[in-house]
């Protein structure tokens, strides 16, 4: 038979002991909610900053193609006038050393005579018109009246900038996590970055749709407060690399150019060439003085 005063010690007990068990597990609870918020702010911070890296990585690759595409525009179109007034230093410089006889006068002549570059090629005088079979396609579209090939942009246009950073903000590599999907995607960005340097719209229009009937990017999977914190160290080595080279590109001669014109880097080169062939007649008209 039950004790009646022993049943009720016990359900007191019982009750005393509920309690302390709930004030027991609402610390723990508490820790796991904490820590699922600050996983959950680290994951907001890491996505922010990969989202603002891929950024900085499409304004640097973009600068560089610029940087690129001008270093070859001026090469072929002043390197010939740049040559011609090297050669028309040393032509002077030679021409007042005949005339004085001053050993000071012949050091300056063998001076700027060394400094002579090599004369370029047929092919540089005449920006590329003319080559070694002869008649260029675009020369001689251009005598035939037929559509001429437009010459290159220094930049690549409008459009073909906007699909490649819809591209790049979508496949970029710093997105993956797993190194097969990483490899998988900078092999893909590789070919974006090749049509986009050459400006080819039609290629990166077809990479579009190759990236939207690909397979979806992986889910991103919460990670450990560890690995999110060494995702963000390593995020944030990446744009101090990219900072520097951006530096690198900025210091450049080719750099400091453009950022004189960013909006119109062809017109620049136009006064650029302007302003070489003013100095070229100046200085045969001087050559023409001393021959006299």
């Amino acid at each position: 038979m039950t004790n009646p005063e022993a049943q009720q010690q016990a359900q007191q007990s019982v009750s005393e002991a509920e309690p302390q068990a709930e004030s027991q597990d609402r610390p723990e609870e508490a820790r796991s909610a904490e820590e699922a918020q600050a996983t959950e702010r680290l994951e907001r911070a890491v996505r922010a900053a990969e989202q603002a890296l891929i950024e900085f990585e499409i304004a640097v690759e973009t600068f560089r193609v610029e940087v690129e595409n001008f270093s070859r525009l001026h090469h072929q179109r002043l390197g010939p006038m740049y040559s011609r007034l090297d050669e028309l230093d040393a032509l002077i410089a030679e021409a007042v050393a005949e005339r004085t006889g001053d050993p000071e006068d012949q050091r300056r002549a063998r001076e700027a005579r060394g400094l002579v570059q090599p004369m370029p090629g047929v092919e540089e005088l005449f920006h590329g018109w003319i080559d070694s079979d002869g008649l260029s396609p675009e020369a001689a579209a251009m005598l035939t009246e037929k559509p001429v090939q437009p010459p290159p942009r220094v930049r690549p246009s409008e459009e073909a900038r906007r699909i490649y950073r819809d591209l790049a903000r979508k496949a970029h590599p710093d997105l993956a996590e797993e190194e097969a999907e990483r490899e998988r995607r900078g092999a893909f960005i590789v070919r974006v970055n090749a049509a986009y340097a050459a400006g080819d719209v039609e290629t990166l229009r077809a990479l579009a749709e190759e990236w939207e009937a690909g397979p979806p990017p992986p889910e991103r999977r919460a990670g450990r407060s560890e690995e999110l914190y060494a995702r963000l160290e390593w995020l944030a080595e990446r744009k101090e690399m990219l900072a520097a080279v951006a530096a690198e590109l900025e210091s450049s001669a080719i750099g400091a150019m453009i950022k004189m014109a960013p909006e119109d880097p062809d017109g620049l080169l136009d006064e650029i060439a302007e302003q070489l062939l003013a100095q070229v007649s100046e200085k045969e008209a001087r050559l023409a003085e001393l021959a006299r």
